[in-house]
């Protein structure tokens, strides 16, 4: 019997390619596999060769009027002001005071460790708008707290959106009971910094088409569902009223008023209401996307911005003394869910950078103590 033939050889070399084609392609699928990657995994360092200026400290010492401290009663503010130094921020303006015990235990931390360093800003518990006493109440946190050496009232986001009546119902920005509020904080020469609503892209579908997708992905949380919730543009329209009703009162509309992204209307609002200031705080990176546009809206709108941040964390600051302060190109945002995007140095010339640090906010801020910074 002849085992060997050469129809044989054919099976086994046949067996053989199909083996070895069959092996080829798992092995080239199984590669693709461990090629594929998350979006947020992919961040490969750029080839572009060009000018860096890696800063860590502001050219001119500034005023950080978008801050939150949340444990400034019992905090070792000897750390906290060694850090600030460091980045030349000579005052912190801590937006989360609260009212009472809290507020009196700010202030006297304050008061005894680094009493030039820090503004503290009160804010108020609008869920208790049913309660008979309530504007009397809150006219009278107002006041103490302007005696005991509060600066400003600060707004949430709650108010409009989640902030709810003893029935359940919404308490929008606007509702007529807080008018007297707002009036005397005009009275008291108190600005109101207030924050209302979320960007609009968090009320857009969570689909290839929305640039706050990722950050959506990662923090699903804030999401807004049309169906549940009011629309942005009438949570918009509300706090716009606001500012209409009350032209005796200056506020300060947190986020440039989520309008960073379209700077035209931006600098319309601001036009239409001169009683309102506004801060870059967390919305840095749509100015960084679009720096010939964004220098030019800080030439027109110079006395109108203060410089803010948000969220406290000292590597973050170095971005924006790099956004605003070079002409840097194509660099990194520092959290990649607000922006895939890269960054684009603004140049801003010294005078724009003095009002934009400290200047402002020493127009609408006077008890700052202004020997901090420099003599004109």
């Amino acid at each position: 019997m002849q085992f060997f033939s050469l129809k044989n050889f054919f099976k086994a070399l046949l067996f053989i390619l199909v083996l070895g084609g069959s092996t080829y392609f798992i092995v080239g699928k199984i590669q693709d596999r461990k090629n594929i990657m998350s979006f947020e995994d992919y961040d490969p360092p750029s080839s572009l060769v060009v000018p860096e200026h890696l800063l860590t400290r502001a050219k001119f010492p500034f005023i950080d009027v978008h801050n939150h401290q949340f444990d400034m009663p019992v905090k070792d503010l000897s750390n906290l002001t060694t850090e600030m130094d460091s980045l030349n921020m000579a005052v912190m303006i801590n937006l989360s005071g609260f009212r009472g015990l809290y507020l009196e235990k700010c202030l006297k931390n304050v008061k005894e460790n680094a009493p030039t360093r820090f503004g503290l800003f009160v804010n108020l518990d609008w869920e208790k708008i049913d309660e008979p006493d309530f504007v009397e109440n809150n006219l009278f946190i107002l006041r103490e707290a302007k005696m005991s050496g509060a600066i400003g009232l600060k707004v949430y986001k709650g108010l409009g959106l989640s902030d709810t009546d003893d029935k359940g119902n919404r308490i929008a920005v606007n509702d007529p009971r807080l008018d007297p509020i707002w009036a005397e904080c005009g009275v008291l020469g108190f600005p109101v910094l207030i924050h209302s609503a979320e960007p609009p892209s968090f009320w857009k579908p969570k689909d290839k088409n929305n640039e706050r997708w990722l950050e959506l992905k990662q923090k699903p949380g804030r999401y807004r569902d049309p169906a549940k919730v009011p629309s942005f543009a009438s949570i918009i329209a509300e706090q716009h009223d606001v500012f209409r009703k009350h032209s005796g009162t200056t506020f300060i509309n947190a986020h440039l008023g989520w309008m960073g992204n379209d700077l035209d209307r931006l600098g319309e609002h601001l036009d239409t209401y001169p009683n309102v200031m506004t801060e870059i705080g967390a919305v840095l990176a749509e100015l960084g996307r679009q720096p010939r546009r964004a220098r030019k809206f800080f030439e027109d709108y110079q006395d109108r911005v203060l410089f803010g941040k948000d969220s406290y964390n000292v590597s973050e600051y170095y971005t924006y003394f790099r956004v605003l302060e070079t002409n840097d190109e194509y660099f990194n945002y520092y959290r990649k869910r607000h922006a895939f995007w890269k960054m684009y140095g603004l140049g801003l010339p010294d005078e724009i950078l003095k009002k934009l640090y400290y200047k402002n906010a020493l127009r609408i801020l006077p008890s700052i103590d202004a020997s901090l910074f420099p003599k004109e």
